[in-house]
């Protein structure tokens, strides 16, 4: 098996338009609409759940032991959280995100009258007003606003013209696709992975590639909530990848260039087995990479654990400075994450003992351990035991 060559045209060209439909969690019909309607594009049929969670599956030699690749199209936001005397809306974080970089912010709100753009200020926001107390205003989304463009001067001109409490902020994301192929926009996390699948897939598509197993194409609409892929998973899958964003910063190993494999986040670590493979397919396809651990993440992967499903996982990561701010990726990187998709989806299955949720100790996978070898007989460290 080898990697695929990646129309990296096609990939930036569906993530400028993946990133120009608002989908913040919550508000995301539109976007499912259009994965969706890609995704048929490749011959592929498409199954939503009752909330708009996308499935596809790619068929293999074999239903046992499917894999599957998941990333999120729903992105942070905010929501109104009462209309202010001043006219404007107070808000409050779809996502867990910094009133840091709200602030400028241009946005639009969603009312069931129409949508209005806006901006996010600071309660304190003119400085031939306030002079040095813009900059002693505290942090937070209880020091910003929505003002709206639109006339309203107080509560009830917003009333009047629609706006009310729960409605839906879309923050305008800005791409620049640059010449040196850096991309630099808000909401890459994870609009670049959901590119990142599609240009994979249109690879397997156009070279009619065959695989081992059937493959489980996986978006999920409520990600940046924690919920995930908590409920769009099927019981035949045996290995569960998450493609989403790696966090380029000091003290960390993520990079914008190749591919970040995630060795554990604040959910533990991933499977060792699924993850010690994603590393060898990128030295035999000599696929950049680098291998990192994260803090304060969670993926989609570990809502499907937590919701009980059993299933190895793993996380692939594109590497993005200032990640759930204002973002910067590089092509380089999205290229070779989805290059390592075709080789892992091309892969033999090395533990067939997957292809059944639950069997006996034969087959089962073994970690290296000195301990172990010497207390261990001979066929318990072969694994030979039962039949």
């Amino acid at each position: 098996m080898s990697r695929l060559s990646i129309d990296a045209d096609y990939l930036a060209d569906m993530l400028a338009k993946l990133l120009a439909i608002p989908s913040p969690t919550g508000y995301t019909d539109t976007i499912v609409r259009f994965v969706a309607r890609e995704l048929a594009s490749f011959g592929l049929d498409v199954e939503l759940t009752r909330r708009g969670a996308i499935r596809v599956v790619r068929p293999g030699h074999t239903h046992l032991g499917a894999r599957a690749l998941v990333a999120h199209v729903d992105t942070l936001g905010a929501q109104v959280k009462f209309l202010k005397p001043n006219g404007r809306l107070a808000l409050v974080p779809i996502g867990t995100w910094s009133a840091r970089f709200a602030e400028g912010a241009r946005c639009t709100v969603f009312t069931e009258k129409g949508s209005y753009t806006g901006t996010i200020l600071p309660l304190k926001a003119s400085g031939h007003t306030f002079n040095d107390e813009v900059d002693s205003l505290p942090i937070g989304w209880d020091y910003v606003e929505m003002r709206v463009d639109a006339r309203a001067r107080n509560a009830g001109d917003l009333s009047r013209l629609g706006f009310d409490v729960g409605d839906i902020v879309a923050i305008d994301p800005q791409p620049e696709f640059l010449e040196s192929g850096f991309v630099v926009s808000r909401h890459l996390d994870d609009k670049a992975g959901v590119a990142v699948i599609l240009a994979a897939l249109k690879a397997l598509h156009e070279s009619n590639t065959k695989t081992p197993v059937d493959t489980c194409w996986l978006f999920s609409i409520s990600e940046e909530v924690g919920v995930g892929a908590s409920a769009v998973l099927t019981s035949d899958v045996a290995s569960l990848i998450a493609i989403d964003n790696g966090t380029s910063a000091p003290g960390q190993a993520s990079d914008e260039f190749g591919v970040t494999v995630c060795l554990a986040d604040q959910s533990g670590p991933f499977d060792y087995h699924l993850t010690k493979k994603l590393v060898e397919l990128c030295r035999a396809n000599d696929i950049r990479y680098q291998k990192d651990v994260f803090r304060y993440y969670r993926s989609d992967s570990a809502s499907a654990v937590v919701a009980g499903a059993d299933v190895r996982t793993a996380l692939l990561t594109f590497g993005i400075d200032a990640s759930h701010g204002y973002e910067r990726i590089h092509m380089h990187a999205l290229r070779s994450l989805a290059e390592l998709i075709t080789a892992y989806v091309q892969s033999p299955v090395e533990i067939t003992r997957d292809f059944q949720p639950t069997a006996g100790l034969k087959g089962f996978t073994r970690q290296p351990s000195q301990e172990a070898d010497q207390i261990l007989s001979p066929d318990v460290r072969s694994g030979d035991l039962g039949t």
